[in-house]
């Protein structure tokens, strides 16, 4: 077993070592967060500042995001710290330091599956603080909608815990306010028309209820309508609400027998929370007319009063719907803000009011910073932050004028997060890459035959090879110095930048360097260098008509439609489903130069919206790619109809030569009772220039299974080797049947999933296995190359069954006929043939470290080079496991001298985690969803991208670099060498010649 552990290390060392001057060279990691929540106050972007131990503040940004991830932005360079959040219905609370990450404290208040409420994340749920002796107050926590629990903040223990009676059968408490006496939860009850307002007042020392009541009111919107007031002067707080187009509030008092406010100058929308209610008792108001006011706690009065009204605020077609914010500076003084976009400056406006300027009466400053539109959408969300009283200057231009130093933290629709200072742009993160719901590696040309000159004539030609002699005396001498020195590029090197003079994308001497286009679910399309992560260029993926209705943009699938062998630049075709506000679903593409980001189609201007094609008006079922030499994009809607992009009379010609050829396996039904059905695809006899599919064959699958995936292997490819031979010097054949498809089933009765291999000519079932599937998730991760299915599940059954308990990796090889030298032609033979279903399959199961979240093959030019897979595991590492490692014929005993021929080594069924194989070494790379991979021009080398949340992007080299020279060859050595050896030759001949010559005279 030793000698077994010491074969895995040395053949995983062999692979896999990654060198530490590689390290940061040959690959790289993006740290991402996500784009932030903006819908609720509670979880939107927030500045906050941090006292040191000397008495110095520093700001960062907190927010949390669509990608479950709570972040600390550093505002001077953007810098993250990132923890996650707690599970539904407030299962979990953590606190974190600001500024560091680091997890201070962590509190299980009820297990996830019993939490009540989980749409949106934050409903139910609420934080309120203490202030105690200790260097960490106290916290109230709201969880579930129903319950109250009072923790200690520097141990974690709770103190008392109050659950409502009714545990959000008629109330759910959605706010929490506390004061040193007293809690009070604010929620809302359920009634058929409307939610009426309901508090609750708590002893804040026991939690013994003092007082509920039901507050006569009609909130139509829900929580966003109600915002908590609190004061700096220590008064009672105040709960103000928005009731049928008035502005009502009332005194929070123990007994809650304050009788409501009601504002009555002037009808409202709505109002809106500036995250000023509970700090200093301000929120905006806006009227009928889309004018703002600023309201804040009347301090003489029994409500609310009105202090300020934005100039101009009012609906207009100058400018866009407002946003409003507020903030404070480090004094503590209020501000709140309004930014809008300018139609008339074609700028984004900042107005900035500060209260406690010009004597108390309130001051308003503005400036317009130059927002890109056409490249970041539109603002989304603002979050403000002004400096301290000292920070406010005279404007010099202005005498007795002030100028407030803004600084704004801008989220937008297509996911990008920019830091302002005033109109000064300091940083961006385009966090959409966070997002990414599709991606695919493109190669770049040659330099030179991006410099073609394919258009001139021949004295031209000859002009031009003249003016270029000039060089030739620079080329010969780097020639020279190559030649003697072996300065060459090498594989470890760093990457010259991907532009080159003329400003054009060109590749690297190896193909290291790729455009890696990648759509994202925010409407955004990117190009990113490969050897480094930079945005290349950007585009946001246009609504066509949707756009006056609002719609969403989900990316599907991206294929590469042109490539640099085709003679042109590169093209790649997006397939989208584009989701109505009006629930109405197409399918449109977007078809796009790889190389710059623009419309192929040239139906969008450079710079602006890509405008996509509609070629379906409803849903998609499946797409693929043409077979053959003709790069054609199948669509299939739901009426089995085909639809061909480009549909021209040379994609027709290309359809109609393969179309008898063509089965397509798809899933029917609803969600939960879905199967595989088979069709093929038939001239439709009303309209002869189009296609459609129709139903042949339906699996064998039990009806409790619901098909939940289908896993096609990657045609694109190619096989190198159509066999292995064995240590007897027989044969086994691979099964090559290019109809091979996976399917992951799950079933409805019991707690289990299936995987079936299935010939997607005839529906005949391959390979089955059913795994086991912890309550009821089917997780399962599995990929498809050639003749070898990878799997993976978790066995959460092990103990049961009298086996290991973990994550299970399997390993599945499909070899034709039932024994060595068995040859059935697979890759040619008929699916109709009797041989077609005469396979062997070879199986291992082997125990991981961790649980997976991604995994795939890597790829390479020819195929020659073996196959390693590449798994992301979920303690945010990337590991290359070598194919030897998952060979399915591993001996469970001491090699015979034939296996160690084959270089087989003996089964341990655990996978070891080695430092070694690990790809992203130091990086943590956080939640992988997928991995994909392409081939570099060197036979050894394959690219490796993973994304998820995440960005990382690396080249391994599964059997070594056997195709290029090491960096350690001696380029010059072996020139001096040789060419003493010739010199001496040189020299001695004549020296050799003569001697001859007087031997014959003696002889």
């Amino acid at each position: 077993m030793l000698l077994s552990l010491l074969a895995v290390f040395a053949i995983i060392g062999l692979t896999s070592a990654l060198h530490a001057s590689e390290a940061g060279v040959v690959d790289w990691q993006k740290s991402l967060v996500g784009v932030p929540l903006t819908y609720t106050t509670s979880l939107s972007p927030a500045f906050h500042r941090v006292h040191d131990t000397v008495n110095t503040t520093r700001s960062v940004i907190l927010t949390a995001t669509g990608n479950n991830v709570l972040a600390a932005l550093d505002p001077v360079d953007g810098s993250v710290a990132v923890a996650a959040l707690s599970g539904p219905g407030g299962a979990t609370l953590r606190i974190f330091d600001a500024l560091t990450g680091q997890l201070l404290l962590e509190n299980r208040l009820h297990a996830p599956s019993s939490g009540h409420l989980s749409e949106p994340i934050d409903l139910g749920t609420a934080l309120s603080l203490q202030p105690t002796e200790n260097t960490r107050p106290h916290i109230f926590v709201l969880t579930n909608g129903h319950s109250v629990r009072l923790i200690d903040g520097s141990t974690g223990d709770m103190k008392w815990g109050w659950t409502s009676a009714d545990q959000t059968s008629k109330v759910i408490y959605t706010k929490l306010v506390a004061t040193s006496s007293t809690v009070y939860l604010i929620g809302l009850s359920k009634s058929i028309q409307s939610n009426t307002l309901h508090i609750t007042s708590l002893s804040a020392s026991t939690g013994e209820l003092i007082e509920d009541v039901d507050v006569p009111s009609n909130i139509a919107e829900g929580p966003a309508d109600i915002i908590p007031l609190t004061s700096v002067s220590g008064a009672e707080p105040r709960l103000a609400w928005f009731d049928r187009g008035a502005i009502r509030s009332m005194l929070l008092t123990p007994d809650l027998k304050d009788k409501p406010a009601s504002t009555k100058e002037a009808r409202y929308r709505r109002v809106i929370d500036v995250n000023l209610g509970e700090e200093r008792g301000i929120f905006v108001a806006i009227q009928h007319d889309g004018s703002a006011r600023v309201f804040r706690i009347d301090e003489e009065g029994p409500g609310v009063k009105a202090i300020w009204e934005f100039a101009d605020s009012a609906d207009s077609g100058r400018y866009a719907p407002s946003i409003y914010s507020g903030g404070l500076d480090k004094e503590g003084n209020p501000y709140v803000s309004r930014v809008f976009w300018s139609h008339v400056l074609g700028k984004a406006s900042v107005h900035v009011f500060a209260p406690h300027l010009a004597d108390g009466k309130g001051l308003v400053s503005g400036f317009a910073f130059p927002f890109d539109t056409r490249t970041h959408g539109i603002i989304n969300h603002v979050c403000v932050l002004c400096p301290h009283m000292n920070g406010v200057a005279v404007d010099n231009a202005h005498p007795g004028g002030f100028t407030v130093l803004t600084r704004l933290f801008v989220t937008t629709t297509t996911g990008a997060v920019q830091f302002w200072q005033r109109d000064v742009l300091e940083w961006t993160r385009e966090e959409s890459l966070a997002s990414i719901s599709a991606a695919e590696f493109v190669d770049l040309p040659e330099e030179q035959v991006v410099h073609s000159h394919n258009a001139e004539s021949f004295v031209q030609r000859v002009v031009r090879h003249i003016i270029d002699a000039k060089d030739f005396p620079r080329y010969l001498a780097a020639f020279v110095n190559r030649f003697l020195t072996g300065s060459y590029e090498t594989t470890s090197s760093v990457l010259p930048s991907a532009v080159n003079a003329s400003g054009l994308l060109t590749r690297d001497t190896f193909g290291f360097r790729k455009v890696i286009v990648a759509a994202t679910g925010f409407g955004k399309i990117y190009g990113l260098d490969s050897s480094t992560g930079d945005v290349l260029w950007s585009r946001i993926l246009g609504l066509g008509w949707a756009a006056e209705v609002g719609a969403v943009i989900r990316p599907l699938k991206i294929y590469v439609t042109r490539t640099v062998a085709d003679g042109d630049t590169p093209q790649v075709v997006v397939v989208t489903q584009r989701r109505a506000e009006n629930t109405l679903v197409d399918t449109v593409l977007f078809h796009i130069d790889a190389l710059t980001g623009e419309d192929a189609r040239g139906a969008s201007p450079s710079g602006e919206v890509l405008q996509g094609l509609d070629i379906i008006s409803g849903p998609l079922v499946d797409m693929f790619f043409l077979p053959g030499e003709k790069k054609v994009v199948v669509l299939i809607d739901e009426f089995l109809g085909v639809h061909l992009y480009p549909d021209n009379d040379e994609s027709q010609e290309a359809f109609t030569k393969v179309a008898k050829s063509l089965y397509l396996p798809l899933r029917a039904g609803v969600p939960g009772n879905r199967r595989l059905v088979g069709h093929q695809v038939h001239p439709n006899p009303e309209l002869h220039d189009h296609y459609f599919a129709s139903p042949i064959w339906t699996t064998d699958f039990p009806a409790s299974e619901d098909v939940l995936s289908i896993i096609r292997p990657s045609h694109s490819q190619p096989v190198a080797s159509l066999g292995k031979v064995l240590g007897n010097r027989t044969t086994l054949y691979k099964y090559l049947n290019p109809n091979l498809l996976a399917v992951v089933t799950a079933s409805k009765t019991v707690s289990k999933c299936s995987i079936y291999v299935v010939d997607s000519v005839k529906g005949s079932i391959l390979y089955h296995v059913s795994l086991p599937a912890p309550d009821g998730d089917c997780d399962v991760k599995a990929n498809l190359v050639e003749n070898w299915l990878v799997y993976t599940y978790y066995n959460g059954e092990g103990d049961r069954l009298g086996q290991t308990k973990g994550q299970t990796l399997v390993s599945v090889e499909f070899y034709e006929g039932n024994k060595p030298d068995d040859k059935t032609r697979s890759s040619d033979i008929s699916s109709y043939s009797e041989k077609s279903t005469h396979i062997t399959a070879y199986e291992q199961a082997f125990l991981l470290p961790h649980g997976i979240t991604a995994l795939s093959s890597t790829a390479t030019k020819f195929g020659i080079t073996t196959k390693d897979i590449i798994v992301a595991y979920q303690n945010n590492q990337i590991q290359s496991i070598p194919r030897r490692l998952l060979d399915p014929r591993r001996p469970k005993r001491k090699p015979t001298s034939e296996e160690m021929e084959e270089m087989l080594i003996q089964y341990d069924p655990l996978l070891p985690y080695e430092p070694r194989a690990v790809l992203s070494h130091n990086y943590q790379v956080a939640n992988v969803q997928r991995v994909i991979t392409s081939p570099a021009l060197l036979e050894s080398t394959s690219l490796v991208f993973a994304y998820g949340l995440d960005l990382f992007h690396t080249r391994v080299t599964p059997s070594g670099t056997f195709d290029v020279l090491s960096e350690n060859f001696n380029k010059a050595q072996l020139v001096f060498t040789v060419g003493g050896l010739l010199a001496a030759i040189i020299i001695t001949k004549p020296m050799v010649q003569r001697k001859k010559l007087r031997e014959r005279w003696y002889q």
